[in-house]
């Protein structure tokens, strides 16, 4: 007969394989040997009598058996935990580990429900991660390796998951304000093609967004710089010469570069919602329906649309 413990750390070392790709980054995120994660995965495969994984002189890959069977060992080990947390918190009140994803553009405003939750349940860590896609996102929620994630749920497959809108964000220009001499108020695309843009890579949502608002117009842009980081976008607005389009709740939370200045964009717009994405497969565990239950309770697009220091024409300079 299988002892328990030693089952679930056998699942434990084949769920890790199959997302390191490699044994020894497996066993060293397992904080194991290299050796010892072997013989267990070696075991697992004699007690279940199905080969898992494809061996030579490296990791090959999983078997068919085994691609199969990781799926429902990524279930088994997430209920197992869901019913950790389920009785400690019948004993102590709510604790164990949450998991969240967060897509950049939502960097900025995720402390909006972290904090809340976190206060609320103090006993909980919280372990982010902030550099991720909608897609990667939804993708490891649906693997049992996130519990839950902040995305951008238009044009992402969530058939199956809880969706929660959290609040809509608007784009705005933000730009070196010897680049905006003589202009007020709004502008155009036309305009903001012509400025020098740094944007982020294509391949994220937020810059598909402005993409899609340019087509509108049967404009394109070329940018000189992308990058992934919205932070390295408001770098080089301090150099005075570029300018970009980011989410507005940035401002929120990034004071931009003195003498930079920021313009509402127009014709159209750009807004987009963003949602608190999570697995609906029971048992929930205790941790992700406290966050869902912060996220319902907590006026998070009050606090969005909040008004500071005017935007639409400000400008940003020493104090």
């Amino acid at each position: 007969m299988v002892e328990y413990g030693m089952l679930f750390r056998q699942l434990e070392y084949f769920v890790a394989l199959a997302r390191e790709r490699h044994f020894a980054r497996a066993a060293a995120a397992c904080y194991v040997s290299q050796p010892a994660l072997s013989e267990a995965i070696r075991k697992l495969e004699r007690e279940l009598k199905v080969p898992l994984v494809q061996r030579g002189r490296s990791f090959e890959g999983l078997t068919p058996e085994g691609e199969r069977l990781v799926l429902w060992a990524r279930r088994i080990l997430a209920d197992h935990n869901a019913l950790q947390q389920e009785v400690v918190a019948l004993q102590t009140g709510l604790s164990g580990e949450l998991r969240l994803g967060v897509i950049p553009a939502a960097a900025g405003t995720v402390a909006l429900l972290t904090d809340p939750f976190c206060a609320e349940h103090p006993l909980v860590k919280v372990r982010m991660e902030t550099s991720l896609t909608s897609a990667d996102i939804v993708e490891r929620i649906r693997r049992c390796e996130l519990d839950a994630g902040v995305v951008y749920p238009d044009g992402q497959d969530t058939a199956g998951l809880s969706v929660t809108p959290l609040y809509f964000d608007q784009h705005v220009l933000l730009a070196g304000g010897d680049l905006l001499t003589g202009r007020s108020g709004r502008i155009g695309w036309p305009d903001v093609v012509e400025l020098p843009l740094c944007l982020l890579h294509q391949g994220m949502r937020g810059r598909q967004l402005i993409d899609d608002a340019l087509a509108t117009k049967h404009l394109r842009v070329n940018p000189q710089l992308e990058t992934d980081s919205v932070a390295a976008l408001f770098a080089h607005v301090a150099a005075g010469r570029w300018a970009t389009v980011i989410p507005s709740t940035w401002l929120r939370t990034m004071r931009p570069p003195a003498g930079a200045r920021v313009l509402q964009v127009e014709d159209p717009s750009v807004t987009a919602m963003i949602a608190l994405v999570t697995g609906v497969a029971e048992p929930v565990s205790m941790v992700t329906r406290a966050l869902c239950e912060t996220a319902r309770t907590t006026r998070i697009e009050a606090a969005v649309q909040r008004p500071r220091e005017s935007t639409e024409t400000a400008t940003f300079g020493t104090e």
